[in-house]
C-alpha cells in the first residue's frame, strides 16, 4: 500500500525493523517468510514457531538463511532476537511472553492450536495479524472482545480475499457510496469433493490435500465470507449464499441482485463461480447522489442503480507484510469483527452419516461448510464446522442436512468448545437463548 512503503523505509533507515514472529511453517509461511526476509526493509522474521522444527528451519532455508538458532527458553529467545539473530521453537508461549517480539502473525491453519496461541498474544499485549479465516469465522468476535479489553490489536491480513475485499469496500465507501455485496469470484466448487477426489490435484500443486478439499467443497469461500460479514455487518440472503455460476465478467451480473432488496437487509456478502476476472473480488454499490450518477455513467460505470467495482487479483502471503506494518505502524485493522457474529458457518453432511461416526472436520470426507445468518444458528442450534472435527455423531444424518449441537455427543473439557459457548452467551440477547439454548459443556 501505498505509505507504508516509506514508513517501513523509515524504521530501515534508522535501524528499527518491526520484529515478526511467525505462527506455522506451511506453504503460506514460507511465503511471508521469504517476502519479509527478501523484499520487505524495515521488517524482520525475528522467531518462526512450529511444531515441527525441522519445518520452521525450512522456512528460513527457504529465504536463504542458514545460520538459525533453536531456542526452547524465553530469556535466551529476547537474547537472540537483539542479536538479530533467526530462531525457531516449538513453544508458542515463550514467543507470546517475550518482550522483544513485536507482532504476531498466526498462520498454522488450525483452530484450536490458533485460538490458545491468540489468546495467549493478547494476555501478553502482542498484536497479531490472522492469516487464518476458520478461526476467524468460528471464534473471531469474541478473540476481538478480549483484544479489544486488553487493548491489543487483532486484525485478518492483506491478500487473502477477506482483507482485499475489505480494502476494496472501504475504497467504495470512502468515495460515498453504499456498499451493497461483497463478493468472492471462484473458478469451480463442487460441495460434495473429498480427499480421494482431490489427492492427485494437491500431490501437483504441493499443497495439503485436506486444504485443497477445503477450497473445493466451498468450505474456505464461506469461512471467508463469514469473516467479511462479521466485518462489515453484512448478511447472507440465503444459507450457503447465492452463488451465481456464470461466465461472464462481474461487472455484468449486477441485474441478478435487487437493490431494493439488497438494502432492505443491509448488504448481503456472495460469491460468483465461473464469473471473470478469477481469481478476483467485487464490491457492488450504490448512491442516490444524481450527480454522482452523472460521472459514475461517464466514467463508463453505467447507470446504475447498481454499480461494479472490482480487484483482479489476490496475492495471498505477498501482502501479508503490508497488514503488518499497518497493523503494528499504523494502528490499523484490515478486517476485524465490529461486534458479535452475523454470519456463521455450519456443518452439512457430506454424505449420509450413520450414529457413532466421527466428523472429520472441513476438508474432509464428513462434512462441509455453509454460511447461515447467526440468528438461525442460534434458532436451530447448529454447529460451526470449525468446532466439528473428531465429534461423534449420536443419530443418523441425511445427506446436505445442516448438523446441529443436539445431533452429537459434547466432549469433555474442550477449548474451543467452551471459548465458542462464551461468544454465544457474550453477544447474544436473553430472548434468543431462552428460545434455543446452547447446550451447556
Amino acid at each position: 500500500m501505498i505509505i507504508v512503503d516509506k514508513a517501513l523505509q523509515f524504521r530501515e533507515d534508522i535501524g528499527n525493523p518491526i520484529r515478526v514472529a511467525i505462527m506455522g511453517a506451511g506453504y503460506m509461511s514460507i511465503g511471508i517468510v521469504n517476502q519479509i526476509i527478501r523484499y520487505t526493509p524495515g521488517m524482520e522474521v525475528s522467531v518462526i514457531c512450529n511444531r515441527s522444527i525441522e519445518k520452521a528451519i525450512n522456512c528460513y532455508q527457504q529465504a536463504g538463511v542458514n545460520q538459525v538458532v533453536i531456542c526452547n527458553n524465553e530469556r535466551d529467545l529476547d537474547k537472540h532476537i537483539l542479536r538479530r539473530e533467526a530462531v525457531v521453537t516449538s513453544d508458542p508461549e515463550i514467543v507470546c511472553k517475550a518482550n522483544e517480539v513485536d507482532i504476531i502473525v498466526e498462520a498454522t491453519g488450525t483452530i484450536e492450536y490458533a485460538a490458545k496461541v491468540v489468546m495467549s498474544a493478547i494476555e501478553h499485549g502482542k498484536p497479531t495479524v490472522l492469516m487464518n479465516a476458520e478461526l476467524d469465522a468460528t471464534v473471531g468476535p469474541i478473540l476481538k472482545y478480549y483484544a479489544d479489553r486488553a487493548n491489543v490489536m487483532l486484525s485478518g491480513s492483506d491478500g487473502d480475499q477477506p482483507g482485499v475485499i475489505m480494502n476494496l469496500y472501504r475504497f467504495v465507501k470512502n468515495l460515498g457510496f453504499t456498499p451493497l455485496v461483497c463478493g468472492n469470484i471462484k473458478g469451480f466448487l463442487d460441495i460434495h469433493k473429498n480427499p480421494t477426489d482431490m489427492l492427485s490435484f494437491a500431490e501437483n500443486m504441493g499443497q495439503n490435500v485436506n486444504m485443497i478439499t477445503n477450497f473445493t467443497d466451498g468450505t474456505k469461500i464461506a469461512f471467508e465470507q463469514a469473516t467479511v460479514a462479521n466485518a462489515t455487518g453484512m448478511v447472507v440472503s440465503q444459507r450457503g449464499m447465492n452463488g451465481f455460476r456464470s461466465n461472464d465478467h462481474i461487472d455484468d451480473l449486477t441485474h441478478l441482485y435487487d437493490v431494493d432488496q439488497l438494502k432492505a437487509l443491509g448488504g448481503i456478502v456472495d460469491y460468483a463461480v465461473g464469473a471473470k476476472p478469477g481469481p478476483g473480488v467485487y464490491v457492488y454499490a450504490t448512491t442516490e447522489d444524481e450527480l454522482s450518477k452523472s460521472y459514475l455513467n461517464y466514467l463508463k460505470l453505467g447507470k446504475g442503480p447498481i454499480y461494479s467495482f472490482y480487484t483482479p487479483y489476490h496475492l495471498c502471503y505477498f501482502e501479508v507484510p503490508n497488514s503488518v506494518a499497518r497493523v503494528f505502524h499504523f494502528n490499523d485493522p484490515v478486517l476485524a469483527p465490529i461486534d458479535g457474529p452475523v454470519v456463521e458457518v455450519i456443518t452439512t453432511a457430506k454424505t449420509d452419516l450413520k450414529a457413532g461416526q466421527t466428523l472429520d472436520g472441513f476438508g474432509g470426507y464428513t462434512s462441509y461448510g455453509q454460511c447461515e445468518n447467526a440468528s438461525v444458528c442460534r434458532k436451530e442450534n447448529l454447529l460451526p464446522i470449525g468446532l466439528s472435527e473428531g465429534i461423534v455423531l449420536k443419530r443418523d444424518i441425511a445427506k446436505d442436512q445442516a448438523i446441529s449441537f443436539d445431533d452429537i455427543v459434547y466432549p469433555e473439557n474442550s477449548f474451543m468448545f467452551n471459548l465458542y459457548n462464551e461468544q454465544v452467551k457474550h453477544f447474544f440477547s436473553e430472548s434468543i437463548q431462552k428460545e434455543k439454548p446452547l447446550q451447556t459443556i
